[in-house]
């Protein structure tokens, strides 16, 4: 009878680890990050997990291969091995490069897009354009086939029946949205100039997730309505949606124009 092989402990995570490892080899994780903890060496320890699972991961180098601070509750990409650490026998990840994956990606791009306008000014109260009591016309930017323009057009109906409406449409979502919503804006300015003065402009979508209101959170749409001689009022989205247009418009009005009362009471 052939005798079974009695492993020692240190054996066993020995040829464990090199299985591993071997089988594996360089892969890409994704996860979101949680128990972050920095050591006085710099390395990051945390774990990367998902709705149901999640795994030790290991940076050596700290912040080295990533481009902005690694904090927890960032959806990233990690790319490195599988392992285990033997002196204690503990399955783990160690991560060579990490990098912002998903919505975690894009929040992380509007967070540094808000930061930098805000240091340039953009968002100053007092470069606010004050908006007018009684608007005759009112310039709605937003594309013709969505709710919001429906609700715009109800609602001022309703508040300021003598009010002239003019739609200067645009794709609210997807990639040529950046460049139609720009169009659209010197299309108003081009108008109010030469064909008649537009009193206000109301920048408005429904609302919809962080991929979704992406055009809203661009830098060249954020400087078209800064630069805009016409005050400006972002209606996108609902209450919980802020926008970088939000920041930079003069006045923010979620739920379409439930809030810009001023303007039109």
């Amino acid at each position: 009878m052939e005798e079974k092989r009695v492993y020692t402990v240190s054996q066993l995570n020995q040829d464990a680890r090199q299985l591993l490892e071997s089988n594996f080899g360089a892969l890409w994780l994704e996860g979101e990050i949680s128990n972050l903890r920095r050591a006085p060496s710099g390395h990051l320890y945390f774990t990367l997990k998902d709705e149901s699972s999640e795994i030790a991961v290991v940076k050596f180098g700290g912040n080295r291969a990533f481009s902005s601070p690694i904090k927890a509750g960032l959806s990233v990409l990690a790319y490195g091995y599988l392992t285990i650490y033997h002196p204690r026998g503990r399955y783990q990840f160690i991560a060579s490069l990490i990098k912002p994956a998903g919505v975690g990606q894009l929040q992380l791009q509007f967070e540094q897009l808000k930061a930098k306008l805000h240091k340039e000014g953009l968002f100053a109260p007092e470069l606010k354009a004050k908006l007018p009591v009684l608007p005759r016309c009112i310039g709605v930017i937003t594309s013709s086939t969505g709710a919001a323009v429906r609700d715009v057009i109800s609602i001022l109906s309703r508040r300021a029946p003598i009010v002239d409406i003019f739609l200067f449409e645009t794709s609210v979502q997807g990639e040529e949205a950046i460049d139609q919503i720009i169009a659209a804006l010197d299309a108003a300015q081009r108008f109010s100039a030469t064909t008649m003065p537009l009193d206000l402009l109301i920048l408005t979508r429904g609302g919809g997730s962080l991929e979704d209101l992406a055009p809203f959170n661009s830098e060249p749409v954020a400087r078209a309505i800064f630069a805009s001689t016409i005050p400006i009022i972002a209606a996108i989205g609902h209450e919980i949606d802020f926008t970088i247009a939000d920041f930079v418009a003069d006045l923010r009005a979620p739920n379409t124009i439930s809030r810009s009362r001023a303007c039109c009471s």
